[in-house]
């Protein structure tokens, strides 16, 4: 069973992640260098998944056959998402 502790942790990584993403948005980074803005937001939105499925929906603990299911999803939102993104320029 995982400590109550490391869920904390792992709340407050996401909370800085999410933080972090905001800031660059807010900064004014997506007018001047879009593309490096949007992978830097990419990047740190697939480690947020990665934390999200890994601990709390408990696929650390599947077996792999499930855990490539499910990273086979995120890889397809994740091209889904730039996908929407590129068609908005």
């Amino acid at each position: 069973m995982t400590s109550t502790k490391l869920y904390t942790v792992i709340y407050v990584v996401l909370f800085v992640l999410a933080t972090v993403q905001v800031l660059i948005e807010q900064a004014g980074f997506l007018e001047e260098a879009y593309w490096t803005a949007f992978v830097v937001i990419m990047v740190l939105s697939a480690v947020k998944a990665l934390f999200v499925v890994g601990y709390y929906q408990h696929l650390k603990f599947e077996p792999r056959a499930v855990t490539l299911v499910v990273f086979a999803g995120l890889l397809g939102a994740l091209a889904l998402t730039a996908a929407a993104a590129y068609s908005i320029l």
